[in-house]
């Protein structure tokens, strides 16, 4: 069975990157920037959630819908690297288990969140490639990023879709569990990308 294991260098990177832009967030963070994500996160579907996981890096923010959209993008895809890595390492232990279902709907679980890890990797990408000086290209990368996000939340969602037919089981509360918190953090950067499009948009 592959596995879905996070490869230690992106990993790190992905750690890096958020904990430069933790400890960049602690020196410059301000009143006015945290109100800046907490209203930007209103529009979201799980405000919340959104501040919670948003507000540390204010600081490299910068009241910048940009800069929000890639850092909600870089959460979101940390969360699913993790949950994915997970679920490959319940496979494992799961084999011999007496819920047949269960089982089946694990292994649907790792496929899910392995397409939803990359396409969230590809719409990290795409922001950090963003050409603004056309705006056709420009266009064209935006539809790109909220295309791959929609299907990373599609592909999470699938996931506990496929436990419905599976009765009660510590397995299937833990996943369910598990999924919903990385689904909320990946339609709130969703929203935050729709957000900045709707923002620049000509």
């Amino acid at each position: 069975m592959q596995s879905l294991t996070p490869s230690a260098p992106l990993l790190l990177l992905i750690l890096s990157f958020l904990l430069l832009l933790h400890s960049t967030a602690a020196a410059e963070e301000s009143n006015a920037t945290t109100e800046y994500i907490r209203s930007s996160c209103a529009s979201t579907l799980y405000p919340d959630v959104c501040y919670s996981s948003l507000s540390r890096y204010a600081g490299a923010v910068q009241n910048d819908p940009n800069r929000l959209a890639r850092v909600a993008i870089s959460v979101s895809l940390l969360r699913a690297r993790v949950m994915a890595a997970y679920l490959s390492n319940m496979t494992e232990q799961a084999e011999n288990w007496p819920e047949p279902l269960a089982v089946a709907a694990l292994h649907d679980c790792v496929s899910n969140f392995d397409s939803a890890v990359d396409q969230i990797r590809g719409s990290l990408e795409q922001m950090r490639g963003l050409d603004s000086s056309s705006q056709e290209s420009f266009r064209f990368q935006m539809s790109n990023v909220q295309t791959w996000m929609s299907a990373a939340l599609t592909d999470q969602e699938t996931c506990t879709d496929g436990f419905d037919e599976v009765g009660d089981c510590p397995l299937k509360s833990d996943v369910n569990e598990r999924s919903t918190h990385v689904k909320q953090v990946t339609s709130n950067a969703l929203a935050l990308v729709n957000s900045f499009v709707n923002q620049t948009a000509p």
